[in-house]
């Protein structure tokens, strides 16, 4: 047994089968996404009477859920995603690992699901990127380890009533570019029929529910030859909001960069991170509504130069075209210099290659 922060404790069982070396650098040179996982998981529990107990690492492997399990009938869970960078000295940093247990307390009130400290969340995340810190890889080709802390109803029972038993995990896995093509603009599919988030609802939670809505427009997206699909507010339908699982950016033709207000969409780490690295790059940032007639007839007219999204596993992403039923916005084939500024600023302070002068980067090992 051993402390990781002041409140939490973790027993390990280490692994007795690790993946083998050799195997391990095939992995990482080619890792894709979310196919590989590491040696270990970390698991805590929660009770009313017990609060969060039962830390442990133990080696990666199934769950054995009743079928009864509450998760399964309700979908009371949430999840954060996260990535831990290598840098050329050979220590391993996460990128603002407090942001994302901030959220997961907020995601946690939105669900009815107990709080994780945030300095619980962030001691957690340590301990198995320390644990499995060999899984990280070098910083060639923008690699790195992918975090999934995610917490569970997993009492046995079938009443619709928040559980009283809840399980948090962490699981990790190596991670290369989201988009194969690399650093290409991604055309995206307006769906016109679908929403994800409504006032009120869960559209500012990050729980699974909102991307499990997503995927039948994210369906008909790739039937039109698309990449991604954008989603307009569920009271009009005229405003946008997000893309399946990445906030969005306008640059206009004075400098000025626009991106959707939240309040019905995620608070992406990334999203918040850009609004503040941009303003420190000379660009004003405005977080306010924006209709996609104006983002239709700006891109025509020239007003808007360039369109991007941003996320955790995507990073930065040009967006080219926008497709609809029955019209098309421009195509563009390549990304635009601010897209290119800020992607490079950013990935710049996560992989240690500039002077991080926001305080984002947490030191792990």
């Amino acid at each position: 047994m051993h402390f990781v922060s002041s409140t939490l404790q973790l027993s390990t069982t280490q692994n007795p089968n690790p993946v083998p070396d050799e195997r391990l650098a095939e992995i990482l040179a080619n890792p894709g996404f979310g196919t590989h996982f590491s040696d270990h998981m970390l698991t805590l529990e929660w009770t009313p009477d017990q609060g969060w107990h039962a830390g442990r690492i133990e080696p990666y492997g199934p769950l054995t859920l009743d079928p009864a399990t509450a998760v399964l009938h309700y979908a009371q869970e949430i999840f954060e995603g996260m990535k831990a960078y290598r840098h050329d000295d050979g220590s391993i940093w996460t990128f603002r690992p407090e942001a994302n247990a901030e959220r997961m307390v907020r995601s946690s009130g939105r669900l009815a699901l107990p709080v994780l400290p945030v300095e619980d969340f962030v001691a957690a995340v340590d301990a198995l990127v320390t644990q499995d810190a060999r899984w990280v890889p070098d910083s060639t080709g923008e690699k790195s380890l992918y975090l999934r802390p995610f917490m569970f109803a997993s009492e046995k029972f079938l009443g619709v009533r928040p559980a009283q038993h809840v399980t948090f995990m962490v699981i990790a896995s190596p991670a290369g570019a989201y988009f194969k093509g690399g650093l290409k603009p991604v055309t995206l599919w307006l769906t016109e029929e679908y929403t994800r988030a409504g006032r009120g609802g869960m559209g500012a939670a990050k729980t699974g529910g909102n991307y499990a809505s997503s995927l039948v427009a994210q369906q008909e997206a790739t039937e039109q030859g698309c990449d991604q699909v954008v989603f307009l507010d569920a009271a009009e339908g005229k405003y946008v909001e997000e893309l399946g699982g990445m906030n969005m950016y306008f640059v206009h033709a004075d400098g000025r960069i626009v991106t959707p207000a939240t309040g019905t969409i995620l608070e992406g780490i990334t999203r918040s991170s850009i609004i503040e690295l941009a303003g420190k790059l000379g660009h004003d940032v405005e977080e306010r509504k924006l209709s996609i007639d104006e983002w239709r007839d700006g891109v025509g007219s020239g007003e808007i130069t360039e369109v991007f999204a941003c996320g955790t596993a995507a990073v930065v992403t040009p967006v080219g075209a926008l497709k609809w039923d029955g019209g098309t916005t421009p195509d563009v084939t390549e990304a635009g210099p601010v897209t290119r500024q800020v992607r490079q600023a950013l990935v710049d302070i996560q992989y240690g290659r500039a002077d991080d002068t926001f305080g984002w980067m947490h030191r792990v090992c």
